[in-house]
């Protein structure tokens, strides 16, 4: 096991910059989760990590070892592919045994190693099935299994559910999480899917067009985001963001609206702002002075009712537990708990 250390990575493909410049830690034992939108740059890092793409610029280190010149296969790491790359003429045994093959390794090692991993993964029942008599879930957790056998100082997983139906991947990410946590092996683990970073990473990197735009614990990115686009990307529904202008008493809405606010402190008048709230954090009113908005689409979606409305011109979402009948175009009233709410300068993004 050991750290991965990121200095100055920068990747360029001929004039094209990707990669502007990476600068991470991830410590030992740690499970880190590269997310962001597609092309931002995440799948990239990860296989300049594994030794698949070269470096333009910086350093890499597994360990206390600079691995930027080092062949994939002698850096001590091992990677799960979205594609689970088996072998179809092999066994489940034969394809977690493949790699401890190639080493030369004897039967009795390679034999113990396969069935430890197997029976960590729940798979000692299908070693002897061919990866088409295999679920999909099964499937992955042979390719996980044959990472496991190698023992490696670094576990690298690039989108390794996105072949999975919803529920299934459901149940893949709390079983690779259960084995993170059996094994404590450093973990670099890449998706575009924010849930999955948030309820299986020790620490998010959120990463956009190249750069990092912040680190964090899931909970920490949700509840302080950094800038804009990590409120918006980290959250399903994702945060909702009214813009305006600092007045007197709230916020200056497009159509004239004072939105009432008690913290005005963190800007200054006449500032053009975003006020940002999430959907669960709205809640109903009978106050006319609090924010009036206008039903357009209602989701139940049974643990709660999502109602989609606008506000002022802008879209807006709410997420409430209890049962209510709302009707599209009704007009409700809504309020929002202060300490939860968030103010971003409109110019640069960044958080207030």
């Amino acid at each position: 096991m050991s750290s991965v250390t990121i200095r100055g990575v920068r990747k360029k493909y001929g004039a094209m910059d990707v990669l502007h410049g990476i600068d991470l830690e991830i410590r030992d034992r740690e499970f880190v989760v590269l997310v962001g939108p597609s092309g931002c740059g995440k799948s990239t890092l990860l296989r300049m990590i594994a030794g698949l793409e070269s470096i333009s610029a910086g350093d890499i280190l597994i360990g206390d070892r600079v691995v930027n010149d080092v062949p994939a296969k002698a850096r001590d790491i091992a990677m799960v592919f979205q594609n689970y790359a088996l072998y179809p003429h092999m066994s489940v045994y034969e394809n977690m045994s493949f790699s401890l093959r190639l080493k030369r390794m004897t039967k009795d090692v390679i034999d113990r190693k396969v069935r430890e991993a197997a029976e960590i993964l729940n798979l000692s029942k299908f070693l002897d099935r061919s990866p088409r008599q295999l679920s999909g879930g099964q499937r992955q957790r042979v390719a996980m299994g044959r990472a496991l056998v190698r023992d490696a100082q670094v576990f690298l997983f690039d989108e390794p559910l996105s072949n999975l139906d919803a529920k299934l991947r459901v149940v893949m990410r709390t079983e690779i999480k259960a084995l993170h946590q059996r094994l404590q092996t450093t973990s670099v683990y890449v998706t575009h899917d924010q849930i999955e970073a948030m309820t299986m990473a020790d620490r998010i990197v959120v990463m956009n067009a190249g750069r990092i735009e912040q680190i964090g614990t899931p909970l920490e990115l949700y509840d302080t985001p950094a800038n804009l686009f990590v409120a918006d990307f980290i959250g399903s529904p994702s945060m909702n963001f009214l813009r305006g202008t600092l007045d007197n008493g709230g916020l200056r809405l497009a159509d004239g609206t004072l939105l009432p606010l008690e913290k005005v402190g963190r800007g200054t008048l006449g500032q053009k702002v975003v006020f940002g709230i999430r959907p669960e954090h709205l809640v109903l009113s009978e106050d006319s002075r609090n924010l009036a908005a206008e039903v357009e689409v209602v989701e139940p979606t049974g643990a709660n009712i999502q109602v989609y409305a606008k506000v002022a011109g802008s879209p807006l979402c709410a997420v409430f537990t209890e049962r209510h009948d709302f009707r599209p175009g009704q007009r409700i009233m809504l309020s929002w708990d202060y300490e939860r709410s968030h103010l971003f300068d409109d110019a640069t993004g960044q958080r207030l």
